[in-house]
């Protein structure tokens, strides 16, 4: 089932996910529509608080329209290491309308478990590096203008705000 992203600046998008602690029915539901959400927004990634779900859980999948998917579910992700700089554009299904760069690692080694509860490891550069940091910035309430300096930040909270307005 699609489910209701949630945009800035909803509050829910600020609160930190809870571990989960056992891989049930519930959380393979959950892990269901959240894929089917993220493919119809379209995004690459997509964390569960996003949908309002307060959970450790993120799906990614950064493969072109071109290419076969390439799912990655992962459940209590915890970046192990972390290295080299990237600074990329990014935006946000939450965040929608808004794009800018945001300083990251390239290279991080990530770890979580797999709907079967087996660990899996994860070693992304690149995109993928960039998706596992911002997907995991949402499980702690960060949002990737959380990132941005000062002036940037205050910009666009202003430019959302005005945004917010109009569609009153």
């Amino acid at each position: 089932m699609i489910r209701t992203i949630l945009t800035y600046p909803n509050p829910e998008l600020k609160k930190k996910s809870a571990a989960v602690t056992i891989i049930s029915d519930s959380v393979r539901e959950l892990v269901q529509d959240m894929v089917e959400t993220m493919y119809a927004a379209p995004g690459i990634g997509l964390a569960a608080p996003q949908i309002g779900v307060h959970q450790r859980v993120i799906v990614i999948d950064i493969s072109g329209k071109d290419e076969a998917p390439d799912l990655i579910v992962a459940i209590n992700p915890t970046i192990v290491h972390a290295e080299g700089d990237a600074y990329e554009e990014e935006g946000c299904l939450s965040v929608p309308d808004y794009a800018a760069n945001v300083k990251r690692h390239d290279r991080v080694i990530v770890k979580a478990l797999d709907l079967e509860g087996v660990e899996r490891t994860w070693k992304a550069e690149d995109l993928l590096a960039i998706a596992f940091q911002h997907e995991i910035d949402h499980l702690d309430g960060i949002l990737f203008v959380d990132h941005l300096s000062t002036l940037k930040r205050e910009l666009f909270q202003r430019k959302a705000r005005k945004a917010a307005e109009e569609k009153r």
